[in-house]
């Protein structure tokens, strides 16, 4: 599919993220203080809910869909509402609008924008479904020889994560507190996390709920779209509280994703099928089509006042198992999904050093460090780093990008149990 034209001049360039072809969902708060849905068209936001309330945008036989300033109503409405809003934004904001004066009003700059958390997030469960990254991790903490678990090639391992420390871009990360435990320590302490890291993911966001088991298909019909996702993880509180089961705390800072929800239409044009499978799964996980995404993501790592490291790129369709093989597992048992389900693809690493998705890789546990631009090195991350996730699918003249993910490490505050 080629660029498609839009009278807002500043989508038609080949490097903006928000061409007419994108139309990502996103919230926003206005000069006076409202909460108000936006759609990002080049370096504009289209302001919906103050059409909504003006009467010159709206779904058929549905009223204030976007009052409440998040687009978690407009999810639940099913694909069938979310494909004729797509027609009637890309109409309204085409080159062959015939009004586009009476648009004008309703554009806000988004520089300079403060950016909201664009739906409420339900529940949030993060999986652990690249291979790269779990053979590497695998490796690091019990040897090449048993690197995979033996379940790993059947399932996509995940856990319940909290939807309460998910925020948004820009939100700055306090490095956390709790239980370290050395090798050669009899017991643990309580100190501030010295192994901080991040975690390079996607996120899928449902749309419509379930109750009872889905199909592949059935889940990928669910999902409204996607968002970039960092999932900061303490890596050495997680060492000691990972025996016997998964991250707790450790995963329990911050998650932050990126402000802009991109559709499944935006990314139709650059789907892909999951590799080729070393264990044959269960008919129940099988694909019926592609459903992983050809998008090239990368991090950048800027230290306090200092310029921005481009510290590893790779693609979205390395990933061993797709968000809807993800959201079908997550039914299974019966457990109902529902409207803002948020769930983390698990960390994207690619097959080389350089395309590692986490320090705890790309400095191999801190034994190779990683030499920055400005000369420092890194092994975790350090307090006033700023740590930022990018991704883009690159179309014909054009390319379907998310925005920034990022966001800033402060230092751990004091002892909070000192009184």
């Amino acid at each position: 599919m080629p660029l498609m034209t839009s009278w807002v001049e500043s989508a038609n360039s080949p490097d903006t993220d928000f061409p007419l072809n994108n139309l990502p969902y996103g919230a926003f708060l206005t000069d006076e203080g409202e909460a108000c849905c936006g759609v990002a068209i080049g370096d504009m936001i289209l302001n919906v809910s103050a059409m909504e309330a003006d009467g010159l945008i709206g779904l058929d036989g549905e009223e204030e869909v976007f009052l409440l300033g998040d687009w978690s109503d407009f999810m639940a409405l099913g694909a069938a509402h979310w494909t004729a809003f797509r027609a009637e934004l890309t109409t309204l904001l085409g080159a062959d609008c015939k009004d586009p004066q009476a648009l004008v009003p309703y554009l806000v700059p988004q520089a300079g924008t403060e950016m909201l958390m664009p739906f409420h997030v339900s529940e949030f469960t993060d999986f652990y479904a690249g291979k790269n990254h779990a053979v590497n991790v695998g490796t690091i903490m019990r040897g090449a020889e048993n690197a995979l678990p033996p379940n790993w090639l059947s399932i996509p391992i995940g856990y319940n994560g909290r939807a309460s420390s998910v925020v948004i871009d820009g939100t700055d990360v306090r490095r956390p507190w709790g239980q370290l435990k050395g090798p050669n320590d009899d017991l643990p302490r309580f100190e501030p996390c010295k192994r901080f890291d991040f975690e390079l993911e996607m996120g899928a966001i449902v749309g419509t709920p379930s109750d009872g088991p889905v199909t592949v298909q059935e889940a990928d019909d669910m999902i409204f779209g996607y968002v970039l996702l960092n999932d900061w993880s303490a890596r050495d509180i997680q060492g000691w509280e990972y025996q016997p089961l998964g991250p707790f705390q450790a995963k329990a800072t911050a998650t932050t994703v990126s402000p802009w929800i991109v559709t499944k239409a935006a990314l139709e044009s650059f789907r892909t099928s999951t590799p080729e499978r070393e264990r044959e799964l269960l008919p129940h996980l099988q694909e019926p089509a592609p459903m992983l995404y050809d998008i090239a993501l990368e991090v950048g790592l800027a230290p306090e006042g200092k310029e921005e490291t481009i510290i590893t790129r790779t693609n979205y369709s390395v990933m061993y198992y797709s968000s809807a093989q993800q959201l079908a597992h997550h039914t299974t048992s019966g457990c109902p999904m529902n409207t803002g389900d948020l769930l983390g693809s698990g960390t994207i690493s690619g097959p080389t050093k350089e395309s590692r998705g986490a320090l705890l890789e790309l400095s191999w546990a801190g034994q190779e460090p990683v030499t920055l631009d400005s000369g420092e090195t890194r092994t975790f991350l350090e307090d006033g780093d700023t740590l930022t996730l990018r991704g883009a699918a690159q179309g014909d003249g054009y390319r379907i990008g998310f925005g920034a993910c990022g966001g800033k490490v402060l230092p751990a505050l004091d002892d909070p149990y000192a009184r």
